[in-house]
């Protein structure tokens, strides 16, 4: 492979001008693919299960009920201390507001407090309920401003109006300014990395058109696939912060090779070679790993992923073509200048270290980690194990209006509406009951409704409502406890359990669904599939590491130690998130359950993030190790090598993904929070300490592997021993003209 890598690099950089136009080709066709067939408009917000109970009777209620099968919005009207919203001055706003509410685009139907019995017992909190005709996804981007705009006649009369309920609820986000602060950091250290503007600007240009190829890629598929703007901003985020790393493992090889006054075409060709078969195996289990959250059989996951692998993808191609192609424009003026910092570093770097002592920081840190292995993995083991404790009350949940940013008026309608008739009322579960095997389908219905406000945690019920034919029937539960909490859980599953014997008792069949039964349904699939998903990434990695490395402990070790940087990862933001502590860091405003598809996407992306620091600091030291035989003086040559390139591509990691942790959206607020500690875990704690520690320990024994094995797994030169020690003919050089033009 590092052969062929090696022949793309050169050929893209001897017909660099080619190669750019080919991409400006790309990138023209997948914008006008945007533009034709999809768009930032297109994209849905659905995080549901097609075929889960839940689901079914959703679909059901559809047909049944048309005027459900829209979403809803509240108004929530809140009379000043002291008086109630039942006064005749503050009754008639309410009144006139509601009939401007029952007129205001695609609105089907206003349900009035009384009628719906949600007017608080001290009479102060008033809701009303807004049905609109079509789903959250189909509404003009209008609609909710000109509802809010009908509150005017109620908030002139004094009362404070809250607009929430499902219409304004969602955890996507679109892509903002945030992006604007990873990249510059980025610019930062990548400039002190290079020492270099010229140098510092080629992986963010590389990770540009890589990024507008992906996400443009992904939104001209919001025609005919339902991409949520999670799914897009996460494609975003791990294209740019992907695209960036590639570029710079590529773009530091290089450099390293002009420093020893390489010829620039030889030079490109062998980063691509070394560096480039590196980031086709890191790209690679990002890729697969994405992909993998398919096998979960959630739509909306399936298309999470797949949206993060086009993504990514973009990011490897870009990194092995145009990159070597800019290079070619480049030529020597890539090379160190003579003297300076950077040409000092490189030499520094290429001579080794003179008595004993190191080169760089890097080794120095990897010196002291290696002094006494068995204190640094046990520190290192007792640290990650305090970390990931909390890990074990793990609650899975879809965030719901609960959690949205304090100053909305969504998470006032809600907090309001908690404090004025109790948590549940803000998650109500809706029985969906046929009735078409009841010898009486009004009377079948009573009967389900009494049963259901007889059970423990029900605050109430409504009187059940039946369509037309009297097939159907709906009961609305009120729980006592919250929409995410464990009791509300454990309600469905009662109320679920209890089919057989309503079925019995009235000849009626009974469905639980609405937006807090999904939710549960979605977290419950979620959570059974993440063990098997883990067990899938581990193995993965215990195989490539393994045809990769061709060693029995180098993968076992790499495995564990993703292991330790997962669990670690979910402790903290069980921390943050759900218990709330820190919580000023992040930008949040009480506790809230982790988003049910976090862990496996965390995993996913962590996975590649983790193999990819593996593979670059764990085969420089098998390349030492491979030709001195000296285990201890191999982990410190490769750090010297390796350190400073992974340090900066964690740090430029870490800094994408933390622009993105004050985003409003909860969903990706956690999300960008677990992946930025991730790599700060994964890549100075476990890989950079934990991963020499252990090669330390093991010596001789971590290159091990049984010859019956060595001789049936193939031998990929990952690394390109083949390139570096049978260098290829340079060819010709461009001419100076050429190489500046």
């Amino acid at each position: 492979m590092a052969t062929l890598l090696y022949r793309l690099g050169r050929a893209s950089f001897r017909h660099r001008k080619l190669v750019i136009a080919l991409w400006l080709a790309v990138l023209a066709a997948v914008i006008a693919a945007m533009s034709l067939f999809g768009g930032v408009g297109k994209l849905n917000g659905d995080f549901s299960i097609p075929g889960s109970e839940s689901q079914q009777a959703l679909d059901t209620m559809g047909r049944e009920f048309p005027g459900t099968a829209g979403t809803s919005a509240q108004l929530v009207f809140t009379a000043p201390a002291g008086q109630k919203v039942t006064d005749p001055r503050y009754a008639a706003a309410i009144d006139q507001t509601l009939a401007g509410a029952a007129k205001a685009p695609q609105v089907v139907k206003v349900t009035v407090p009384a009628k719906a019995g949600t007017v608080s017992t001290d009479q102060q909190v008033a809701v009303a309920q807004v049905s609109y005709s079509v789903v959250k996804d189909d509404l003009n981007s209008t609609s909710l401003d000109q509802l809010d705009a009908t509150a005017a006649p109620a908030r002139a009369a004094g009362l404070d109006v809250d607009l929430g309920g499902a219409a304004l609820g969602g955890g996507g986000a679109q892509p903002g300014a945030q992006d604007l602060i990873g990249v510059g950091v980025a610019v930062i250290v990548l400039a002190l990395t290079f020492g270099s503007l010229l140098a510092a600007g080629m992986p963010l240009l590389t990770a540009l058109v890589g990024v507008v190829a992906g996400v443009a890629g992904v939104l001209s598929l919001t025609g005919v696939a339902a991409i949520s703007s999670t799914a897009l901003t996460l494609a975003l985020m791990i294209g740019l912060a992907v695209g960036i790393d590639y570029a710079l493992f590529i773009l530091t090889r290089h450099r390293s090779q002009l420093a020893q006054g390489d010829d620039p075409e030889h030079a490109a060709g062998l980063a691509t070679g070394t560096a480039g078969g590196a980031v086709v195996f890191a790209g690679l289990t990002v890729i697969i790993a994405m992909a993998g959250l398919s096998v979960v059989g959630i739509p909306f996951l399936t298309v999470m992923g797949l949206s993060a692998a086009l993504a990514v993808f973009a990011a490897v191609a870009v990194a092995l073509t145009l990159l070597p192609a800019i290079l070619g424009f480049a030529s020597h003026r890539l090379a160190p200048k003579p003297g300076s910092r950077a040409a000092r570093r490189e030499q520094a770097v290429a001579d080794g270290p003179k008595n004993g002592r190191a080169v760089n920081a890097g080794e120095k840190w990897v010196r002291l980690a290696t002094a006494k292995p068995w204190l640094t993995v046990l520190a290192v083991l007792a640290a990650l194990g305090a970390l990931a404790w909390p890990a074990k009350n793990l609650t899975l949940a879809l965030p719901d209006n609960g959690s949205a940013p304090a100053h909305t008026s969504q998470r006032a309608a809600y907090d309001t509406i908690d404090n004025a008739f109790g948590p549940g009322f803000n998650g109500p579960l809706i029985v969906l009951a046929d009735n078409r095997g009841a010898a009486n389908p009004q009377q079948a219905a009573a009967t389900i409704a009494k049963d259901l406000k007889e059970l423990p945690d029900v605050a109430a019920v409504t009187p059940p409502s039946l369509n037309d034919a009297g097939s159907y029937a709906i009961v609305q539960v009120v729980p006592k406890s919250a929409p995410d909490s464990k009791a509300t859980q454990d309600l469905v599953t009662t109320i679920r359990d209890k089919e057989a014997a309503i079925a019995k008792e009235t000849g009626a069949s009974i469905r639980v669904t609405g937006k807090t039964a999904v939710s549960i349904d979605v977290s419950a699939q979620l959570s059974s599939a993440l063990v098997p998903f883990g067990a899938v990434v581990v193995g993965l990695s215990l195989l490539l590491l393994l045809v990769v490395f061709r060693s029995i402990v180098v993968p076992v070790k790499a495995a564990l130690g993703f292991l330790l940087s997962i669990a670690a990862t979910f402790g903290a933001a069980v921390t943050v998130f759900q218990n709330g502590h820190f919580q000023s860091l992040v930008g949040a405003n009480g506790a809230t359950p982790i988003a049910s598809f976090l862990p496996v996407v965390v995993m996913a992306v962590l996975f590649g993030l983790a193999m990819d620091y593996e593979v670059f600091l764990v085969s420089r030291i098998h390349e030492t190790y491979h030709h001195t035989r000296s285990p201890l003086n191999a982990i410190h040559t490769g750090a010297r090598h390796s350190a400073r390139v992974v340090t900066a591509a964690a740090l430029i990691m870490i800094s994408v993904f933390a622009a993105f942790v004050h985003s409003e959206s909860m969903i990706l607020k956690q999300i960008a929070f677990a992946l930025a500690l991730g790599v700060l875990i994964d890549a100075f704690i476990v890989r950079m300490t934990l991963v020499p520690a252990v090669l330390a320990l093991t010596r001789h024994a971590a290159w091990w592997l049984p010859g019956w094995l060595a001789k049936r797994l193939p031998d990929l030169d990952i690394e390109g021993n083949r390139l570096t020690h049978n260098p290829q003919p340079a060819g010709p050089t461009p001419a100076p003209a050429e190489a500046h033009r």
